[in-house]
């Protein structure tokens, strides 16, 4: 995507603290990527990426397309399993103007996936007799959607992984599946947690707290107050503390 214009005032500014407390790792997504998909599909596994349909899915398809221009990982089939991530999909290539793809470049990210419209096709996903795969599918933080159909399936078998993609709020099917809970409950049902876990950090659309002070630091006078939303409150509280001691700013 593009960089966030740079602001020069505002009477009051609302700003979001997910990452208030933390920085983004310095990992590669390539090599992080890479590495799980080469060693499930060597176990002959499948790979179930639950992602958000808007931005994250997308930066996934760029991955995978980068990764196997490459030869980085097998030429394995890759399906898109979300209605919603598959409209985004084709708005991204309709307005390319938006961001920093190359026309025909987008075209080809777009396109790494096989697209599972229908409810027939996603429920096919689960039976491709045991052939390595990707599977990308929403919910992101595994709470609701298609992907839990593929969750049940895959998650009991050591062969497969499942690779979320940024933050999981508490309470989540994903934050029990990162912290390491050996059963998941998906409607109404146990089901044993068997499968490689693994989360990529350093993906979110999240900026950590250097770079929203960063961009803080644009500002030629300060707002007459600045409020933080939007994260846990631990988050939230510590990027308020840096907002008043770098900047010297009214924070609520």
């Amino acid at each position: 995507m593009k960089p966030p214009v740079a602001i020069r005032s505002a009477d009051y500014l609302v700003v979001e603290s997910t990452y208030g407390d933390r920085l983004h790792k310095e990992d590669n997504p390539f090599d992080q990527i890479g590495g799980i998909i080469r060693n499930t599909a060597a176990r002959g596994g499948t790979v179930v990426i639950p992602a958000f349909a808007v931005g994250r899915t997308q930066s996934i398809l760029y991955y995978l397309h980068e990764l196997k221009k490459a030869k980085a990982i097998p030429d394995l089939p890759v399906f898109l399993d979300s209605p919603m991530a598959i409209n985004v999909t084709e708005l991204l290539h309709r307005h390319g103007t938006e961001h920093r793809l190359a026309k025909n470049l987008c075209a080809d990210v777009c396109h790494v996936a096989k697209y599972s419209r229908t409810v027939d096709e996603s429920k096919a996903l689960d039976h491709s007799n045991g052939l390595p795969s990707v599977i990308i599918s929403a919910s992101g933080m595994a709470t609701g959607g298609r992907v839990l159909h593929h969750l049940k399936h895959f998650v009991g078998d050591p062969k497969n992984a499942i690779v979320f993609t940024g933050y999981q709020a508490a309470g989540t099917r994903g934050a029990r599946l990162v912290h390491g809970d050996d059963e998941i409950k998906i409607h109404g049902k146990m089901w044993p947690v068997r499968a490689q876990i693994d989360v990529l950090h350093n993906l979110s659309a999240h900026a950590d707290y250097r770079e929203i002070l960063d961009w803080l630091g644009n500002f030629d006078a300060p707002p007459k107050r600045t409020f933080v939303t939007h994260g846990e409150p631990e988050a939230a509280s510590s990027l308020a503390m840096k907002i008043e001691d770098r900047l010297g700013w009214q924070v609520s």
